[in-house]
Parts: structure tokens; C-alpha cells; sequence
């Protein structure tokens, strides 16, 4: 699979070839060696998350035929794992090593990350120190990805791509974004980021806590549980699929050793993610602090958050101290915290007490 080490859109680099088919008719042949006979696989829309299609893989391949009035960005997923992206249009589009082919948007995302592509090339061949050069290339980069974006704003492909640049927009950028290109409006994941902003804002550091609870095994825990009680907390918010999440894993381990003993709570809420998946990766990684499994939407959608890992630290009374600080940051905030506190020493004298004097 070609690999665009630019950008989060691995997934995306797809071959080009033409297809001839019926008004609004797909069909979809996917060919991937990690395919099981008798397994289902399923398409999920990316914007709305819902089960597009699904079929039983037969013969090494999983076959999809039916009708979409209209593009569609989908995921492939089979026994709960993510397989790729990419655009579900009418024609036949065939589905191997992770690249799709066969249709003019697939086409035209192929042409992309082959541009992306050479440019990664280049990067990898300059000197770590010539910083004017990585720039030019990231510059490059960045109007490669715009021209992008803005040829294609009213198909699938220009959405996805507004997304990516959406995540880290603040309220005024989005809603211009939006107010110049408004049939943006029509997706789900914009209209829910319009709440998504408000829910940013009441949970924004300084405020207290928004508790929430999650049912999973009969057992109901709530955020209520472990914050407020006196003690700082500490709460990642992850997902097993989730790389970045993975990553930061070492350093809450050096966190949770550190502070631990002195009192900090450590807490995980495993979100958008199989409970089977994330009981196996806390076992894999050893997590020794507590967790809330099966969380999904719910504290994501209170917190308004939009990417993870999330780490949000809470304080003794459940006031938010910060959210998705940096390390160092998160290590100053939690060295200063910890810090022995001076001995007072303006306690009055008692009447009897005699003070020494030279």
C-alpha cells in the first residue's frame, strides 16, 4: 500500500483505472489477505457512521453491490477492524493491498497521494538540519492539500479534507469556513461540530467537572467516582486502534509511577472502541490504573471532544486544571502541584514559650 507520510491520509492512496456502469449502480470486489471465509465485512459511512452495506466474505473476497444516489466517503470494517477509506461512487471499484480503484473520485485521490508522495520522497532525502528546505516542501505541501480541498468542497473529498483542517479551528474560522462554502451544512460531523464548540466552552479550564455514566457488565460507573474526592486526577481518554494513544501510553506510565504514591488518580475511559479490544490492550500494556470501559459518545460528546488521545486533568475539588496539555506541560502542572509545600512558621507564641535572644 502506498504511504503518504505527510498527512493522515495513508488510507486514501488509491490507483486509478476507468469503469463504465449503470445510472447510480456500485459494486465493490475487495480482495485483502486478512479476510476470512464466512466473516462479514461492512461498510460504514464516515460521516454519519451508519452501516452503508454488508456481505459474508466468500472465495477470499468480500463482494458489495447496490445503489447511492450520492458519493459517499466509507470504511471498510471487518471483526471490528478498520481497513481503509475510500469513496463509494456508482461503478465498479475493486479493493486490494489497501488502494481502491476504478472511479473518478477514487481517481483523483490516487493522483493526490502519488503528488504527496513525491514530495515525502523529497523530504526524506534532505539533511535534518536544512530547515529552508523542509519548509518549501511543506509549503508546497500545503497548497497541494488547499487546491484540493477546494476542487472538490462539493463532493466527498473536499469535505474530508475540510475536516482535517476543521479539528483544529476555532469558532470564528468555522463558521466562516462554512458561511463560504455553506453546502458544507448538509454533513453530520459539521453540525455536530457547531455543538461541539459549546461543549468546549463548559468544559474549558476553570470550569468544574461535568460528570457523566457509563453501564457496561452491569456494573454503572460515573466520573463522579474517582473526581472531586480530594485528590488530582488524571483522565485519558483512548481507544486500542488509536496509535497516538498507544504512544502516550509510556509517559502515563512514568506519570502513574511518580505520582501515584503521593495520591494522584489515574483514570482511563476507553471511548469509540470494542470492549473486548480494550480490556485485551490493557492486559497487553499492563495499565495499571483504573478504567471505564464501553464509554463510546458519551463523555466525548460532554467534553467535546473531537480527536484522541484526550488527556484532561481535573483538580482535588473537580475544577479542570488543563486540557490536552503538552507533556512538559503536564509535567510542570503535576511537578508543581507535588512540590513539598514550606513548613509555616507564623504560628502565634504561647504566653509561657520563652524566645531565645543574643
Amino acid at each position: 500500500m502506498k504511504k503518504a507520510i505527510l498527512v493522515p491520509l495513508a488510507a486514501l492512496a488509491l490507483v486509478a483505472c476507468t469503469a463504465k456502469a449503470e445510472p447510480n449502480n456500485y459494486k465493490v470486489t475487495v480482495e485483502e489477505p486478512s479476510l476470512e471465509n464466512g466473516s462479514m465485512v461492512y461498510l460504514l459511512d464516515y460521516d454519519t457512521s451508519e452501516n452503508i452495506d454488508s456481505t459474508v466474505v466468500a472465495d477470499g473476497k468480500a463482494v458489495f453491490a447496490g445503489r447511492i444516489e450520492n458519493p459517499a466517503f466509507v470504511r471498510l470494517v471487518s471483526d471490528g477492524n478498520r481497513m481503509g477509506m475510500f469513496v463509494l461512487e456508482q461503478g465498479d471499484i475493486n479493493v486490494a493491498g489497501g488502494d481502491a480503484t476504478g472511479t473518478p473520485l477514487n481517481t483523483a485521490l490516487n493522483d493526490y497521494a502519488e503528488k504527496v508522495n513525491a514530495l515525502s520522497a523529497k523530504m526524506q532525502m534532505l539533511s535534518p538540519d536544512d530547515a529552508a528546505g523542509q519548509q518549501q516542501i511543506y509549503t508546497e505541501y500545503a497548497a497541494l492539500t488547499d487546491s484540493m480541498k477546494n476542487a472538490n468542497i462539493d463532493n466527498p473529498i473536499g469535505y474530508y479534507f475540510f475536516m482535517q483542517e476543521a479539528y483544529e479551528m476555532d469558532r470564528d474560522q468555522f463558521n466562516a469556513a462554512l458561511a463560504k462554502n455553506p453546502s458544507l451544512n448538509n454533513y453530520k460531523r459539521v453540525q455536530k461540530m457547531k455543538s461541539v464548540y459549546d461543549s468546549q466552552d463548559a468544559t474549558a479550564p476553570g470550569k468544574m467537572f461535568t460528570d457523566f455514566e457509563v453501564t457496561y457488565d452491569g456494573n454503572t460507573h460515573r466520573l463522579s467516582d474517582y473526581v472531586g474526592k480530594g485528590n488530582y486526577t488524571l483522565v485519558d481518554f483512548w481507544a486500542s486502534w488509536c496509535g497516538p494513544c498507544m504512544r502516550k501510553m509510556p509517559h502515563l506510565k512514568e506519570i502513574y509511577s511518580q505520582y501515584a504514591p503521593k495520591g494522584l488518580e489515574v483514570l482511563g475511559v476507553a471511548v469509540w472502541d470494542e470492549p473486548a479490544k480494550s480490556l485485551a490492550t490493557i492486559d497487553k500494556l499492563e495499565l495499571p490504573w483504573k478504567q471505564i470501559i464501553d464509554a463510546q459518545t458519551i463523555p466525548t460528546d460532554i467534553y467535546g471532544i473531537l480527536g484522541i488521545p484526550c488527556i484532561i486533568l481535573f483538580g482535588p475539588d473537580g475544577t479542570i486544571i488543563a486540557r490536552n496539555p503538552e507533556d512538559a506541560e503536564l509535567n510542570a502542572i503535576l511537578e508543581e502541584a507535588y512540590a513539598p509545600k514550606p513548613l509555616a512558621y507564623n504560628q502565634p507564641v504561647a504566653a509561657n514559650d520563652s524566645i531565645a535572644a543574643n
